[in-house]
């Protein structure tokens, strides 16, 4: 059974850190492409940022340029999320989702994306 689950949520003030982390069960994450998406109250999910399987071609939304990297260990089946310098805006669940890597322009969006994790809130606030 093909599972991601995200980790690493949590209450941070603002222009604080998170690292987030996504790790998959019953499938290598070795020839998929991962992005990390997010849903704010009343609000669509939206892509954050996403990376390719081999982790040599990344996107990032133009609200997270700059504060977010996205990077990935395919050894231990994990994508990781760093978040620094947030904004009481960043507050959300995060998810993360997977689709094949032969399909990496599709992750800008959630409907291109074929597996998805429960996800993990992030609150920003003092």
């Amino acid at each position: 059974q093909l599972q991601l689950v995200e980790s690493g949520g949590g209450l941070v003030q603002p222009g604080g850190s998170l690292r987030l982390s996504c790790a998959a069960s019953g499938f290598t994450l070795d020839y998929y492409a991962i992005g990390w998406f997010r849903q704010a109250p009343g609000k669509e999910r939206e892509r954050v940022s996403c990376i390719s399987s081999s982790g040599g071609n990344t996107n990032y939304a133009d609200s997270v340029k700059g504060r977010f990297t996205i990077s990935r260990d395919n050894a231990k089946n994990t994508v990781y999320l760093q978040m620094n310098s947030l904004k009481p805006e960043d507050t959300a669940v995060y998810y993360c989702a997977a689709l094949p890597g032969r399909l990496f322009s599709l992750c800008v969006s959630p409907g291109g994306m074929d597996y998805w994790g429960k996800g993990t809130l992030v609150t920003v606030s003092s």
